[in-house]
């Protein structure tokens, strides 16, 4: 049976605890996609690597660190990666990420001083798949 899967979706939002908090961020409108069998869910924190829970982690100078100042760019770059190929495998062409995380965020991330002020930017797996021409949209548009 072939999948035709639109989107690639933060596993998050689905209601799956791997924030790294240990937490969700359930949306019902976007585990609907899931459930219909629109769309595949990721982590690409969880992917790359990560346990669960983790350490916070932000951008700081083009590298991801946690609050702990550990570099942990290569989990956030290998999480990524698989990601995008997740998305050309099933040819998905598009992607409804958690806004303001390291790995996801398309609009929007935190500055990198644990300090809860957001800046324009975008996550690791977002500028990996928009690089690639996937269009990438943040929760918070998807259920305006």
């Amino acid at each position: 049976m072939e999948n035709n899967y639109e989107y690639i979706v933060s596993a998050c939002l689905c209601g799956e605890n791997c924030r790294y908090d240990g937490k969700s961020t359930l949306s019902e409108k976007i585990k609907r996609l899931v459930d219909e069998g629109k769309a595949i869910m990721v982590c690409p924190e969880v992917d790359g690597g990560l346990p669960i829970p983790r350490h916070p982690c932000e951008i700081r100078n083009s590298k991801v660190v946690n609050n702990n100042n550990e570099d942990k760019t290569e989990e956030f770059v290998s999480g990524a990666k698989k990601v995008l190929e997740l998305a050309k495998k099933h040819n998905i062409k598009k992607a409804i990420l958690k806004e303001k995380s390291p790995s996801c965020g398309s609009s929007f991330i935190y500055d990198g001083t644990f300090s809860r002020k957001l800046i324009k930017g975008q996550g690791i797996t977002t500028e990996l798949l928009r690089k690639n021409g996937i269009e990438v949209i943040s929760d918070e548009e998807f259920n305006k």
